[in-house]
């Protein structure tokens, strides 16, 4: 027996197949392409992001015929939503949780509903990312549309949608909408009614691990599952990936490199706080159940490497690709091998936590004549740490001292970009056999639905550290000089409109 984990991103998606001991079996990939139609604006289109999740499941699952997949759940990000028509048509791309149409929204929606009020029922403040003001935008500027969905699908439900089932959502999804009532795990019918929704137009929401449905058998053929697949309510990347991380313990926290760089710390129970709420530190559902959670994130995280890709990188792509390497680790080859004088202000995309800020923009200070590509590269990757530095801190301020991370996606497969965020955040950084974690949270939370099997039981086999990467005092000690410095950064550039 076998288990999928499928993982949708904002840049891409992946299926991941684990035996019943959590070893991998397969796997595969498929990027598409994130549309930028007008300034503010970010989306995908969810046909093809449909098309992506087949295919990726249908090449990893033809890869293990001796070993069919049993069950499968979805880890997926956050915010972005999908209008449906009455027969499961998509009437518009999605709009990603990038996409700031929506900031002028939100001082109207304060007034109106109230900002502490909207906190108190959903554990989140205010910000153009969630669904909620995307949903206004929509109603207001595309009247249309709004008329005619019958629905309105995260990816998660979405893709249920697709795959022939009554769509659910998994609470933690759910819980980023800015809809979703996190003490009554139900759709808050106090912010649809002021939304113009009804419970109806969205998914049933489902804690993780719950059974959605069992793959129709035509479907199944289509994308080379067996028979009698049951899919699985996953939920948010970020705590589906915390799961799969194993971060799990008092101190310990998920840091994620991917399209957003993100810390996600557990809590025993929700924590509801004046001081939290100031930061924009949320609390949610976690994926593992019982528990909650709280994510400090920058919006800028691997899609600023992925941007000096595409702008600063061709020599390397093209070697790459006639070496069979990634594009990525060639780059990080050319990475300033130590600390540089540079500051970056990591806001190339809106900020997250704890600014919620969709004006400022990014900058990179103290660039000289001899200053080097490779030193540009590296001040790129140390602002985004700064960030997640800033973030750390703030959450130990608001009663969530974070001690040790785990880390996950891309920037925990090369060593010198992990020695870069263990110096900068002045913290160890465990490595993991498997760094897709969104996907082995998804299959573990699939695997146990699928066998009775406690999820903690499952995740402590399941989840192997391979290597702890600890800071290097000297650089630690230089890095915690220049956090002063970076402090400094936001206050001093926000007042600047370029």
């Amino acid at each position: 027996m076998s288990y999928l984990g499928l993982d949708i991103g904002t840049s891409g998606c992946k299926a991941l197949i684990f035996d019943a001991a959590g070893r991998t079996l397969a796997s595969a990939y498929r990027e598409y392409v994130l549309q930028r139609p007008q300034p503010g604006w970010a989306e995908l289109d969810p046909t093809l992001v449909a098309a992506r999740c087949f295919e990726v499941i249908r090449e990893a699952a033809v890869a293990t015929p001796h070993d069919p997949v049993r069950a499968l759940a979805i880890s997926c990000q956050g915010e972005a939503f999908t209008p449906v028509d009455s027969n499961g048509r998509p009437l518009g791309n999605a709009m990603v949780s990038s996409d700031t149409r929506a900031a002028a929204l939100i001082q109207d929606w304060g007034d109106r509903f109230g900002a502490e009020r909207l906190y108190e029922i959903t554990g989140h403040t205010a910000h153009p990312l969630f669904s909620l003001f995307k949903l206004l935008w929509l109603r207001e500027h595309a009247p249309d549309t709004w008329r005619q969905a019958r629905r309105f699908l995260c990816f998660e439900d979405f893709i249920h949608l697709r795959l022939g089932l009554e769509p659910a959502i998994g609470w933690s999804l759910a819980g980023r909408t800015l809809l979703f009532d996190v003490r009554r795990h139900a759709w808050s019918d106090e912010i649809l009614a002021e939304a113009g929704l009804r419970s109806d137009q969205l998914a049933r929401p489902l804690p993780s691990g719950a059974p959605v449905g069992i793959l129709p058998d035509t479907i199944a053929g289509e994308i080379g599952l067996p028979l009698g697949v049951q899919v699985v309510a996953g939920g948010h990347d970020q705590v589906c990936a915390a799961l799969g991380a194993g971060a799990t313990a008092p101190g310990e926290a998920m840091y994620a490199t991917g399209t957003v760089e993100c810390i996600a710390a557990n809590l025993e129970k929700p924590v509801f706080t004046s001081a939290l709420r100031e930061a924009n530190l949320c609390t949610y559902d976690h994926a593992a159940p019982g528990r909650s959670a709280t994510l400090a994130y920058s919006l800028t995280g691997g899609n600023l490497l992925q941007w000096f890709r595409d702008q600063w990188a061709q020599n390397e792509i093209h070697e790459a690709s006639r070496n069979g390497e990634s594009a990525y680790a060639r780059i990080l080859r050319d990475l300033a091998p130590e600390p540089t004088r540079l500051l970056v202000l990591p806001y190339f995309t809106p900020s997250g936590t704890p600014y919620f800020d969709a004006d400022t923009a990014g900058a990179i200070l103290g660039l000289r004549l001899t200053t080097t590509r490779g030193e540009v590269l590296r001040a790129l990757l140390e602002g985004v740490a700064f960030e997640m530095r800033l973030n750390l801190e703030l959450l130990a301020e608001s009663g969530v001292p974070v001690h040790s991370l785990r880390a996950v996606g891309g920037g925990a497969r090369n060593d010198a970009w992990l020695q870069l965020k263990a110096d900068v955040v002045n913290r160890p950084i465990a490595r993991l056999e498997v760094s897709e974690a969104g996907c082995l949270g998804a299959a573990l939370l699939a695997c146990a639905a699928h066998t009775g099997e406690p999820v903690a039981a499952l995740a402590a086999r399941w989840v192997r550290p391979t290597a702890v990467t600890t800071p290097d005092p000297a650089r630690a000690a230089f890095y915690t000089e220049r956090f002063a410095a970076y402090r400094t950064l936001y206050p001093a550039l926000r007042t600047l409109k370029l």
